[in-house]
């Protein structure tokens, strides 16, 4: 199985401290009129969101958690999207060309004003849970600082971002921080166990390996073909120096047949960089990892990583040549060999 979205998702695990963060406010009656929640793409920043709404909606919890149920009509009403106090901003499709927009509209934070404004239609809170808060352009994110400068009573602002540094300062200013950590391991596993069942046990714990803590990344690895492109990822590494000109050329004609092919090759391969070198760093890398570390001083790593990073962003924001890039990528990695 897949995980569910996260608005019907009613597992969360390895975030037992902000969910303890959330509890405490909701029952001392000094709410935050705004929440920033921040942590890596896939670490669960939406389900807490969802999940900390379902619990404001519902009244103040009598357990230690924020899990409700997945029979309470809250629950089942969240994960409809049909609750009358709960309202979702985030980017939407263009339906012009089907596809998804690269930004929050303007037009969509705007609703959120005349939407908090109003009397919470079941005597509780009014609940906007922007997810994907990085995405705002300029416009959109001025509108929210506005609705965030004057906040209605009995409403709760909840920003989802996993690029905090892309929000506008005064944005940040006015939010209470959570930010989410990456979920331990013993935790991933369990969480892979159960999504996950069809795979065996080497396979998943390749994935908790790879995604770093970060369950949804994991489970989109899973879905794209991440651990065959793990696998060859491995191989390249394993293969520096001695890097063939024409591996390039090899590794894009496999990544040609997969849609998410090239960004998950170059997401892999930089983590992979990074964790060598972090590893060697801490005096805790394997054998192969300190070989390859041993191929160039630390600082040419990490200029590396960083030309690996640019690559990658360029390609993909101006829609260049993926196959050429992943040639180039190739060459960088053996110094140009």
């Amino acid at each position: 199985m897949s995980a569910p979205d996260p608005r019907a998702n009613p597992i969360l695990l390895g975030h037992e401290a902000a969910e303890a963060t959330l509890l405490e406010a909701i029952r001392a009656g000094r709410m935050h009129h705004a929440w920033l929640i921040t942590g890596p793409e896939g670490v669960g920043k939406a389900t807490l969101a969802f999940r900390f709404a379902r619990r404001l909606l519902a009244g103040v919890p009598t357990g230690d958690s924020l899990a409700m149920d997945l029979s309470h009509p809250i629950f089942r009403r969240v994960a409809a999207g049909s609750h009358a106090d709960l309202k979702t901003i985030e980017r939407e499709r263009n339906e012009k060309t089907g596809r998804m927009r690269t930004q929050i509209a303007v037009d969509a934070v705007r609703d959120i004003t005349g939407f908090m404004a109003l009397t919470p239609a079941e005597g509780g809170w009014r609940v906007v849970i922007v997810d994907g808060a990085e995405d705002l352009n300029q416009n959109s994110a001025n509108a929210l600082l506005k609705i965030l400068e004057e906040p209605p009573p009995r409403a709760i602002l909840l920003l989802v971002c996993a690029a905090p540094g892309r929000l506008l300062p005064t944005i940040r200013s006015r939010c209470r921080r959570l930010r989410l950590s990456p979920v331990p391991d013993a935790a991933m596993h369990l969480l892979l166990a159960d999504y996950l069942p069809d795979l065996s046990e080497a396979e998943r714990g390749r994935l908790v390996t790879i995604a770093e803590g970060c369950p949804g990344h994991a489970l989109r690895l899973a879905g794209e073909e991440g651990l065959t492109i793990a696998a060859l990822v491995d191989r390249l590494l394993g293969e520096l120096p001695a890097v063939s000109p024409l591996r390039g050329y090899e590794i894009a004609d496999v990544l040609g047949r997969s849609e998410t092919g090239f960004s998950t090759f170059m997401d892999l391969v930089r983590a992979g960089i990074a964790a060598a070198v972090r590893d060697s760093v801490r005096g805790q890398a394997d054998p192969e990892q300190e070989r390859l570390v041993a191929l160039r001083p630390l600082d040419a790593w990490g200029e590396l990583w960083h030309g690996l990073t640019r690559l990658q962003d360029e390609t993909e924001r101006f829609a260049l040549d993926k196959r050429q890039a992943i040639v180039t990528s190739v060459g960088m990695l053996t110094g140009g060999r």
